[in-house]
């Protein structure tokens, strides 16, 4: 009876480690998007979801995930590889600025035809000087080797890439950066509609 117990006690952890890695297997293809390398429909919290999974081994323990997807936001045209590496930048910054210790608060919502896309912590903080700056190339608040300056400048290349703004958002306790993105690609935007002059 005990070998039994034992081996019914193995075959759940197997089964539940199986599931596990297929979990996570499916979260790196799904990051990686590498059959996806055109602007297509993209599912903005798919991206975070797939990005917050790559980036679990990243949260430690004194860390709290809060996710506040809002369900009436629609798919956009963008590159979706592009949008996670976005994803994986904001979070990363956000964790360093934590400390180990706090609340990342990652949102979604829709407002005037564009997707809204806030990732927060509970860190120490920006100051007005800090703020001015963060999106400049090579500037960073890290240590010497610890950061190349170059994560929040590529951010907001990709979000310009895509038609949309990005900015710092500093609340009472919290720190957002704000991602808005239009609904419709840069490209479809600049093509001139039927019937009508160029």
């Amino acid at each position: 009876m005990a070998s039994t117990l034992e081996t019914t006690g193995l075959l759940a952890e197997v089964k539940d480690s199986t599931r596990r890695i297929s979990d996570l297997v499916a979260a790196v293809r799904s990051y990686s998007q590498l059959d996806r390398a055109s602007m297509q429909r993209t599912d903005v919290a798919e991206g975070l979801e797939s990005t917050l999974m790559t980036l679990a081994h990243r949260v430690p323990a004194g860390v709290t995930v809060v996710r506040e997807y809002a369900a009436d936001v629609p798919r956009i045209q963008a590159l979706a590889g592009e949008l996670n590496q976005l994803w994986t930048h904001l979070v990363d910054n956000a964790l360093d600025a934590m400390d180990g210790a706090g609340t990342l608060r990652v949102r979604t919502g829709w407002e005037r035809s564009a997707v809204v896309v806030e990732v927060g912590d509970t860190g120490a903080g920006m100051t007005e000087e800090v703020r001015a700056h963060a999106f400049d190339p090579f500037f960073t608040t890290k240590g010497v080797g610890e950061g190349t300056g170059l994560g929040l400048d590529i951010s907001r290349r990709i979000v310009e890439r895509h038609g949309g703004d990005i900015g710092i958002d500093p609340r009472p306790r919290e720190t957002v950066l704000r991602v808005r993105l239009p609904s419709v690609g840069p490209a479809a935007r600049a093509r001139p509609a039927a019937g009508t002059a160029g």
